[in-house]
Parts: C-alpha cells; structure tokens; sequence
C-alpha cells in the first residue's frame, strides 16, 4: 500500500501522482487534503501518512508533499517506525532507499515539476535497501534511538 498526502502547495501533484499510481496498478490510498484548500496545514496529511505507515509495518510506503518539503519531513520523522527523505534529486531518492531503507518519499512541490515527481516515484518505488552491512548496522541503531525532549 502507498500512502499519499499533501497540503494546498502540493495538491496538484498529489493528484498527478495519485492517477500515475493507479494507471500503473498500485495500491494507493489518498489520506488528504481532498480538495484545495489554502488555509490547510501540512501537519495533518503528514499526520495521516505517517501514521499509516507505522501501523503497517515494513511494506508499505509514503509519499508527502508540501511547498518546500521540510514541513512534512520533520513532522514523519517524528515516528519511530518512518524514514522519511526529501527527494530533491534522483540521485538522492535512490541513496534514501538503499542505504536508509526510506519508506516515505517527500516532495518539494515548489520545486519539482511534473515529470520529475514522477521519476522520482518510479525511483522510490523501484529501489530495493542494500543488505550492506553498514547499512544493516545504521539502520539498526536508527530504529533504537528514542525521541528525546
């Protein structure tokens, strides 16, 4: 399952995305915002993906987008169980899968176009984790820090 959210500044390329995934046949499911909205906050459809992710365990993901994409990134990474990456380029979508094992791709809307996002998605979707085991050994101690105050 892929969970899908956005807030006004990235609305219309959720939409985008959202047919590309169903055209495709992927599971998707639309958390949000339904309508654009431009008094919305990024915080709920960050909220509602992110939650979604953690309680599926590993197999399902999240894609997020606001204007900038740091919103909607800090707000997933609060999770324990989320690791979300900012897709500001190929190169760096692909890394966040395999070495991170990302299971939320944030979108920049402001700065993306059409095609990119899509790309990215592909990319994202694609990618497997690399069983390297530096990356077992991060991705470990990442899953055991706790939230601090």
């Amino acid at each position: 399952m892929i969970y899908i959210g956005a807030d006004h500044r990235g609305f219309e390329l959720k939409e985008e995305i959202k047919n590309w995934l169903q055209e495709n046949e992927h599971e998707v499911e639309d958390v949000g915002n339904y309508v654009l909205d431009p008094e919305d906050d990024y915080v709920d459809f960050a909220l509602k993906v992110a939650e979604s992710i953690q309680g599926n365990g590993t197999t399902s993901r999240g894609i997020i987008l606001c204007g900038s994409g740091h919103g909607v990134d800090m707000v997933a990474n609060r999770f324990s169980h989320v690791r979300a990456i900012v897709g500001f380029n190929d190169q760096v979508t692909i890394q966040g899968r395999e070495d991170e094992d990302a299971n939320v791709l944030v979108l920049p809307a402001d700065w993306v176009s059409k095609d990119e996002t899509i790309t990215r998605v592909e990319l994202f979707l694609q990618t497997e984790k690399s069983e390297a085991s530096r990356h077992v050994r991060r991705r470990a101690r990442l899953a055991n820090l706790a939230i601090r105050q």
